[in-house]
């Protein structure tokens, strides 16, 4: 699907992330992991194509990313970003449309193929009645999930995601985390998101890619990379696992007095 070859990024003279090596497949759900300032967002818009490296390369599909027509990687991978700024009064349905675009280059109106997939989109985020409302009027938690609903409307193979699930409360943070989860496993979509909720990313993720923001990176399966102390280096706080089930919980250690 997508593949970092030598992937270099820095900001200004800080070095953020040093030579990448690193390939994410169809079915894959990975979850990048690190600090504020780490780079995770500079990676993820670089892996949308939408800031250049300082050095390496970035493939999609076999080609360099930066030699695909930008309307054809519209139709490969979709990206939320983190913060949106929503300055006309759109309703809902509008915003989820204007993700079809990359489907509409020779005409000027969406047609039913595009309205069945926002719906459905919305549907599965379970906005759907909001579909009339004004994006303005809506709450944060809401806002966040319309946006999601226009990356599910793009329907492409790669799902780039800013912190999904910002503003959204515990429940739908576990809709949102298995409906991921979902799409790869069963339409083998390739979903890269940033999180910072360790334990949530268990539940969706299948590998973890963790930056340290100096340069180091450690990637591979889940249960590879959450192990309390590589967290703990990573995070720059003491992790402790504690077994609950089959599964581990990973909490803060508590700062002595």
């Amino acid at each position: 699907m997508i593949s970092a070859h030598d992937l270099t990024l820095k900001a200004g003279s800080r070095l953020l992330l040093d030579k990448l090596n690193w390939q994410a497949e169809p079915g894959q759900s990975w979850c990048v992991i690190g600090r504020n300032g780490a780079g995770k967002t500079t990676l993820l818009r670089t892996l949308a194509g939408l800031c250049p490296p300082s050095a390496g390369q970035l493939v999609l599909h076999g080609r360099a990313l930066d030699q695909w027509p930008l309307p054809a990687l519209a139709r490969q991978r979709a990206f939320m970003a983190q913060a949106r700024n929503d300055a006309f009064g759109y309703r809902v349905i509008e915003t989820v449309l204007a993700a079809r675009h990359p489907y509409a280059s020779t005409r000027y109106w969406e047609d039913d193929i595009d309205h069945r997939h926002c719906v459905a989109a919305l549907q599965a985020m379970q906005v759907d009645e909001l579909a009339d409302r004004d994006i303005r009027t809506l709450s944060g938690g809401e806002r966040q999930r319309v946006a999601i609903a226009a990356v599910l409307a793009q329907d492409t193979p790669l799902i780039l995601l800013d912190e999904p699930a910002n503003a959204l409360d515990v429940g739908h943070q576990m809709s949102v985390m298995r409906l991921l989860a979902r799409l790869c496993r069963e339409q083998a979509k390739t979903v890269v998101m940033i999180g910072h909720d360790v334990n949530l990313a268990q539940h969706a993720a299948s590998h973890v890619l963790l930056l340290k923001g100096d340069g180091r990176w450690t990637a591979g399966s889940v249960a590879e990379v959450l192990q309390a102390p590589l967290l703990s280096q990573y995070l720059g706080h003491p992790i402790e696992a504690i077994r609950h089930g089959s599964r581990h919980i990973f909490v803060p250690q508590e700062a002595s007095p």
